[in-house]
């Protein structure tokens, strides 16, 4: 017989009790974003192909962008494209060698964070 060994992994895998570093998180959120805008542009390209089929089409997606939930969805988008570019720019300075340490990451996680929700903001206020 084998015997059992001891083992060192964490007990506890209570996702909403593990404290991640705020890198884990723009990470994860660079990720949730990506996968919003795939799946947002399917509903962008149906509304830009019903516009362009006819005059009724057009009018019937100009009446549908004047609803809030619309707009709602609008913003949500363009929420999830301003996160993603900022992070991915964020990406392409450190692939030049800036902001690789450990302070540099967790600093380059912080402007991701701030300027993202500014433009955010600032987006939200263009729609409605």
């Amino acid at each position: 017989m084998k015997k059992a060994v001891k083992s060192q992994r964490p007990v506890n895998l209570d996702l909403r009790t593990i404290k991640l570093p705020i890198t884990a998180y723009t990470s994860i959120l660079h990720r949730v974003s990506g996968v919003i805008l795939f799946l947002g542009i399917a509903l962008l390209l149906l509304a830009l192909d019903t516009s362009l089929s006819s005059e009724e089409g057009f009018a019937t997606v100009q009446a549908y962008l004047g609803s809030p939930l619309v707009k709602l969805v609008i913003w949500a988008l363009l929420s999830a494209l301003l996160y993603h570019l900022v992070a991915g720019i964020r990406h392409l300075i450190m692939d030049t060698g800036h902001g690789e340490t450990l302070q540099g990451g967790k600093l380059g996680s912080k402007i991701v964070l701030v300027v993202s929700a500014v433009l955010i903001v600032l987006a939200g206020v263009w729609v409605w």
